[in-house]
């Protein structure tokens, strides 16, 4: 069983960049399409961004388009959420998340068989 392990959130003023990490257990993560969710206080969880097992293939939401970036590296069995421009709005728990079938709905949570415990990202203003 694949394990993911979130890192990388923490308090940063608006306007600043945080790069996430999500750190897979096994070398099998390489296979599997790799998303990032996140649930801000009071909301649903969302969808943010998803690329596939090698990298040439990404997805993101409308709402992050332009600041956020999602990039593995397999190398180390990671990927990572670069988010610029933070704002105020985008304080949220973040989740990593993978799945098997690229190609499945990316923003049903259903469709993701992994998920990370998650890494909390804090905006002030």
């Amino acid at each position: 069983q694949v394990h993911l392990v979130e890192s990388g959130g923490g308090l940063v003023q608006a306007g600043g960049s945080l790069t996430l990490s999500c750190a897979a257990s096994e070398r099998l993560f390489i296979s599997y399409a790799a998303g990032w969710f996140r649930q801000g206080p009071g909301k649903e969880r969302e969808f943010v961004a998803v690329i596939n097992w090698n990298g040439g293939s990404t997805h993101y939401a409308d709402s992050v388009k332009g600041r956020f970036t999602i990039s593995r590296d397999n190398s180390k069995n990671t990927v990572y959420l670069t988010i610029n421009n933070l704002k105020p709005e985008d304080t949220a728990v973040y989740y990593c998340a993978a799945k098997a079938n690229y190609f499945s709905a990316h923003d049903d949570p259903d469709e993701y068989d992994i998920w990370g415990q998650g890494t909390q990202v804090t905006v002030s203003s």
